[in-house]
C-alpha cells in the first residue's frame, strides 16, 4: 500500500465511498495508520454507474484538483418516454413524454446543440452543496432543491446505437463537473420525448483506462499532462524553505488532451529519483513550490 493513484473498476450498485473504505481497510490491515496514508476518490460515480474510479492515496489526495479539467470518457444509455426526479432508473417518474416523435436525424440535430460550453442545471440529487448541505440529502428529505446552473464543457458526443422508441446509447467526452443525468433530462425535454439514464460507464479519465484489476500509478506516470523538471537535493531543500529555484530545463508533457480541448492551467512536475517531490509554478522567471510534497509521490 503506497502513495499514488490507483485505477479501480467500480461495479454497478457499489458506492464510490465504499471502494475507498475497502481500500482503507487494506491500509489498516497492512499496519499503516490512516493519517500516514489518507485516501479519497478522484471523482465519484453514481451508485448505478460503473467503470473507472481513481483512488488517491497519500500526497495524491492533496492534488485532486489536477484531475478536474482533464477529459472524462463515458458511455451512457438513455431510456425514452419518462423523466425521473433524479435523472436515472432508480428515480421516481415525474413526467411522461411521447418517444414516438424520435428519429435518428432528430436526435443527431438536438445532440449537436449540447456540444461545447453550456450552462447546466445539476440534478436535484447531485453532490452540490446548498447552504452547507449536499443537495441529495435535502432532496431525500423531501425538501425542494433549487440549484444554480454550472458552466460545463462537452467536447464530443455521438450516438452509438438506437432502439427507438425505447432507448439510445451515447459516447461522450466531457470535462469535470458534467452531469450525464442532466444531459439525459435535457435531451428528453428538447425532443419532447423525455428521458432518463438507465446505464452509465466511465471508460477513461485522461490517458487512464477502466482496468480489469487494480493498477497502481506513481512517479512520472502521474499527471502526464503536466510538464516536468528534474530537481536536485539542494533545489528541493530551497523549495522546502519556500525559496525559488531557477527555471532550468523543462520537459514537455508526455500526454496531451484531444485537439481543441480548452486550455487549462497546469503546474510543472518536480521530479527527483523518478518520483514527484513538488508541483512547481513559474514566478518572475523562476520556479516556486506549489505545493512542495511532504513525501515522494
Amino acid at each position: 500500500m503506497k502513495p499514488g493513484i490507483y485505477l479501480v473498476h467500480k461495479e454497478p450498485g457499489a458506492t464510490s465511498f465504499a471502494k475507498v473504505r475497502s481500500f482503507m481497510e487494506e491500509v489498516r490491515a497492512a499496519g499503516i495508520r490512516r493519517d500516514k496514508l489518507p485516501a479519497c476518490h478522484g471523482g465519484a460515480l453514481d451508485p448505478f454507474a460503473e467503470g473507472l474510479l481513481l483512488i488517491l492515496a497519500g500526497e495524491a489526495a492533496r492534488l485532486m484538483e489536477l484531475l478536474h479539467p482533464v477529459p472524462k470518457t463515458y458511455q451512457a444509455e438513455i431510456a425514452w418516454g419518462a423523466e425521473t426526479d433524479n435523472g436515472d432508473l432508480h428515480g421516481r417518474v415525474v413526467a411522461r413524454g411521447d418517444p414516438a416523435v424520435l428519429a435518428p436525424a432528430l436526435l443527431e440535430e438536438v445532440l449537436r446543440g449540447f456540444v461545447g460550453w453550456r450552462d447546466q442545471v445539476p440534478p436535484a440529487t447531485s453532490n452540490k452543496r446548498v447552504g452547507g448541505e449536499r443537495a441529495y440529502q435535502l432532496a431525500h428529505r423531501g425538501e425542494q432543491v433549487m440549484l444554480s446552473p454550472s458552466r460545463v464543457y462537452l467536447h464530443q458526443a455521438s450516438w452509438l446505437e438506437h432502439d427507438l422508441p425505447r432507448s439510445s446509447r451515447l459516447h461522450l467526452l466531457c470535462g469535470g463537473g458534467y452531469y450525464l443525468r442532466a444531459l439525459a433530462r435535457d435531451l428528453g425535454r428538447a425532443t419532447g420525448a423525455l428521458g432518463h439514464l438507465t446505464g452509465l460507464r466511465r471508460t477513461a479519465i485522461g490517458p487512464w483506462k477502466d482496468p480489469t484489476g487494480r493498477v497502481h500509478l506513481q512517479g512520472a506516470q502521474l499527471y502526464p499532462w503536466c510538464a516536468s523538471r528534474e530537481v536536485s537535493e539542494k533545489e528541493l531543500a530551497r523549495l522546502r524553505a519556500r525559496e525559488p529555484i531557477p527555471r532550468g530545463a523543462i520537459e514537455p508533457p508526455a500526454w496531451a488532451p484531444p485537439m481543441g480541448w480548452p486550455d487549462f492551467e497546469r503546474p510543472i512536475r518536480g521530479l527527483a529519483g523518478g518520483f514527484i517531490v513538488a508541483m512547481l509554478a513559474e514566478r518572475e522567471g523562476q520556479l516556486v513550490g506549489s505545493p512542495v510534497l511532504r513525501g515522494p509521490l
